[in-house]
């Protein structure tokens, strides 16, 4: 029941159903693809290199054809009612594509023009300022740094006011600390509506961000999950126990547990799941002292989202 009033809270702005894409080569880049993206929720999409993140980004926003299927965003099918989904878009690609003898200030205002949008200098001015350019405006974009640059896409891609705002590794080459004033701008676009759709090879950009994850490869989705409830279930704790005497071996008495040994024979790793927590760790305690094993210290360590990200990727080639 939780799940059907979330949906009756957020609706859908993207639908994307049975979506495929077969290049002239006979490479499959998108196999029956089904993902809808709530209102207002920054949705993370993973996966590794030639997953199929940017096609379905670039067939979403009319920049790529499908070979089938079916893209509505905001009501409107991106194909015959393109001007109207193509105007609630905002796109941030990966590569840094705009005319580098123009002025930060120029290129914004010209952007917002390309969509039909009247003139607003407050407007620009206010994203400017955002995005910490406004002292930059008169300046060419070809002056600029890297992570400069990345600022004035966003600025662009935000100059029509779109409803939905694609960010396509959007921190690529970026130093931490624009990475981190860009998570803020993130969030602050979200507090106004704004839906957010985010690729990223940065695991911990979706993990400090995203509402919920997505992870795309070999052209299918495989998985689609509250980030919260994604580490609540696949998440794994572990627990270090640092002995005072070094062990040779895992005692007999313990090998049932699901326990392994440093190689220096210092400290013992215990792996549990995140449910029961409390009893495995009190069960392990009464144990090591029934075997007469003294510790020092104890810390514990929970997985993160990247290490999830990396132990379903394995799965699933094993299971291939």
């Amino acid at each position: 029941m939780a799940e059907t009033r979330e949906e009756k809270r957020a609706p859908s702005i993207i639908t994307v159903t049975e979506l495929s894409k077969t290049y002239a080569g006979g490479f499959r880049a998108l196999d029956s693809v089904n993902l809808d993206i709530r209102r207002g929720e920054i949705f993370a999409l993973l996966g590794p290199n030639g997953a199929g993140k940017t096609t379905l980004i670039s067939i979403i926003c009319g920049i790529v054809n499908a070979s089938s299927g079916q893209v509505r965003v905001g009501g409107h099918d991106i194909w015959r009612e393109f001007r109207a989904a193509r105007s609630l878009i905002g796109l941030v690609p990966q590569e840094l594509t705009t005319d580098m003898f123009e002025t930060v200030w120029a290129t914004v205002n010209f952007s917002r023009g390309l969509f039909g949008k009247p003139a607003d200098k407050a407007l620009v001015e206010r994203i400017l300022r955002e995005l910490s350019l406004w002292d930059k405006r008169n300046e060419r974009i070809m002056a600029l740094s890297g992570g400069m640059k990345r600022r004035v896409m966003i600025a662009k891609a935000l100059s029509h006011e779109p409803a939905v705002l694609f960010l396509d590794e959007p921190t690529a080459g970026v130093d931490v600390s624009l990475r981190r004033d860009m998570w803020a701008m993130v969030r602050r676009l979200r507090e106004n509506g704004v839906t957010i759709i985010l690729t990223t090879h940065y695991i911990e950009e979706a993990e400090e961000m995203a509402d919920r994850i997505g992870i795309i490869r070999g052209g299918r989705i495989t998985l689609v999950e509250e980030k919260a409830a994604l580490m609540e279930k696949l998440g794994k704790k572990q627990l270090t126990v640092q002995l005072q005497h070094p062990l040779a071996d895992i005692p007999e008495a313990l090998s049932d547990l699901p326990l392994t040994l440093s190689a220096d024979g210092c400290a013992l790793h215990y792996h549990f799941d995140s449910q029961g927590a409390q009893a495995g760790i009190a069960v392990l305690m009464r144990r090591l002292g029934e075997q007469g094993i003294e510790f020092v210290d104890l810390h514990s360590h929970q997985s993160s989202l990247e290490d999830i990200f990396v132990s379903l990727v394995q799965a699933r080639e094993g299971a291939e």
